[in-house]
């Protein structure tokens, strides 16, 4: 029996989204048209379950680039209308139609000038009628065995509300780049990290001239705690580079290392980056070189950063 129930409750749900696909239209492209037009944010308004839905759908929007928001119908009427400006646009979800505290908002909405656009299963109610644009939810019965709890309706709202979201965001040609913006603490942001997000700049750089004696150039990596420094000349083109390793191999072959000058001891050019790169492309460059810095310059070799293998762990590249 358990069993049974849940098959049906999947059944009428999967149904409610075949419906929508089967019937989406012009309507539906006017929605895109009107959300693309829209100045200020998209503003989603639903009472109980459907308020869940569509604060659900706002997250969703805001996520690939559109600006969305929730008001809360009963709030609305208490106060919060001052949220809704002219330049908004309104998306309001109710499966009757005839939700008391969204026909509150009605007047408002007509008196702002604001574009309306309803979702409900009912083409004749009050709310679709007063839109400007009415998509059908079609949902003739819920999933609930008592036909009473909200179930295939909201599932309905939330597949339109989603489906209205990524055309929106494809018409505006958002891209991973874009939504590794929005999300630098997610894993797809960490992809897209460029190597100026996390080098070391202006006076973390490590930097000697190629006269500097030895004795000031391991003062100037330890002081800056890269393992490494770069030799510049007078321009900050970046001439080479005395890594740790450079200095150990001095100290075993030399009986007077600290007799040298940096550009006795440096090693022509360093590995390079540009800062642009992505950072996944600069950790493969460590890995494949096992070098732990990269140099950053820009097309003329002058200095702009340094990066460490230790600045890729800090952000989790591993």
């Amino acid at each position: 029996m358990t069993l049974g129930v849940a098959r049906r409750v999947l059944e009428i749900e999967a149904e409610a989204i075949r419906r929508l696909t089967a019937t989406l239209g012009e309507e539906f492209e006017r929605c895109v048209e009107l959300i693309l037009e829209c100045r200020g944010r998209v503003v989603w308004t639903g009472m109980g379950k459907s308020g869940l839905i569509c604060r659900k759908v706002a997250a969703t929007m805001r996520s690939t680039g559109t600006p969305a928001l929730f008001l809360h119908p009963a709030d609305a009427v208490h106060g919060d209308l001052g949220m809704l400006t002219a330049e908004d646009l309104v998306v309001a979800v109710s499966n009757s139609g005839e939700t008391e505290e969204i026909l509150r908002l009605l007047e408002v909405v007509k008196r702002l000038g604001v574009p309306l656009i309803a979702l409900t299963s009912y083409p004749s109610s009050t709310l679709a009628r007063a839109a400007d644009v009415h998509l059908d939810l079609g949902v003739t019965r819920e999933a609930c065995p008592l036909n009473l709890a909200p179930t295939a309706s909201t599932t309905a709202s939330l597949a339109l509300g989603d489906a209205l979201s990524m055309a929106v965001s494809v018409r505006k040609g958002f891209k991973e780049e874009d939504f590794a913006r929005l999300h630098p603490g997610g894993k797809l942001g960490k992809r897209f990290l460029r190597v100026r997000d996390l080098m070391h700049t202006g006076d973390a750089v490590p930097r000697v001239e190629p006269d500097t004696p030895m004795k000031d150039v391991i003062y100037e990596m330890s002081r800056k705690g890269l393992g490494v420094t770069t030799v510049q000349d007078p321009s900050h083109r970046l001439l080479g580079v005395i890594t740790d390793g450079d200095l150990r191999r001095l100290m075993e072959r030399d009986q007077h290392p600290l007799a040298h000058t940096a550009a006795e001891v440096m090693r022509s050019g360093g590995v390079r980056i540009d800062a642009d790169e992505l950072a996944t492309a600069a950790l493969r460059l460590l890995e494949e070189r096992r070098i732990t810095s990269l140099m950053v310059t820009d097309a003329e070799g002058r200095v702009e950063g340094v990066l460490h293998l230790h600045d890729l762990w800090g952000v989790g590249l591993f």
